[in-house]
């Protein structure tokens, strides 16, 4: 029988492999955006998030404040926190207060996904182990797209790039087709974006995320109130 570890690296394959896809257009988009191939690795290796990190050399390449960079990091990535609480509620005795601190570092959709399906309770090894393999796809995806960014034609790297953002469609595309809510949610988001670009040409990409992303979760709460009693009831 497989070690806990073992069972998160065998577990972590399919996220690796995923992630170091993605993340080959994240290192181009990273060099294209004015930043070294060592500074994209750096990135990524300390970071573990695709939105985040992408929102994040955006707002670095149009100069932005780090003001700016630390709200659009605090929304686009408020979801993991929620992942976090849900994810505490399986975590075996094993999991004391230092390994909750480093297993929350490798908390993502993906990785939330696969831990959160097991059938028995979580152990520190299971995590590292499922952390370490999409910690390291998403690091070397990073270091492939960004040196083959610096060495590729121009016109190839510029079609590549598209990547990060064809998963950006793969993740709400889904979530679209399930719920018409999240549907109207995800349009008032682009319609926000749009608005921000024409009406106020000036505001920098950072803060045209923010607002969008808030203005768009403030209209879908008022509009799809979630009625905390039904829910938990469905659960029951």
């Amino acid at each position: 029988m497989k070690s806990p570890f073992k069972r998160g690296l065998s577990d972590g394959i399919p996220i690796a492999l995923g992630y170091f896809s993605v993340s080959f257009g994240f290192g181009i988009m990273s060099v294209q955006s004015g930043l070294t191939a060592l500074q994209a690795i750096i990135i990524s290796l300390t970071n573990l998030t695709s939105a985040g990190q992408a929102a994040g050399v955006g707002i670095i390449a149009a100069g932005g404040t780090l003001v700016e960079m630390a709200l659009t990091q605090l929304i686009i990535n408020l979801r993991y926190s929620l992942m976090g609480l849900s994810l505490s509620q399986k975590l075996s005795d094993k999991f004391t207060t230092p390994h909750r601190i480093i297993a929350s570092f490798g908390i993502t959709d993906e990785i939330f996904a696969v831990a959160s399906s097991q059938t028995e309770k979580l152990v520190p090894s299971y995590m590292y182990g499922l952390i370490l393999i999409a910690s390291m796809g998403w690091t070397g995806g990073t270091a492939a797209g960004a040196l083959a960014g610096l060495g590729l034609p121009e016109t190839l790297t510029a079609a590549m790039g598209i990547l990060l953002y064809g998963m950006f469609i793969a993740i709400i595309v889904p979530a679209a087709r399930a719920s018409r809510k999240d549907l109207i949610v995800i349009c008032l988001a682009a319609v926000f974006s749009i608005g921000c670009k024409f009406i106020f040409p000036t505001l920098s990409s950072g803060f045209s995320i923010i607002i969008s992303a808030v203005a768009a979760a403030v209209v879908g709460a008022l509009l799809f109130p979630i009625n905390l009693a039904e829910t938990e009831a469905e659960e029951k």
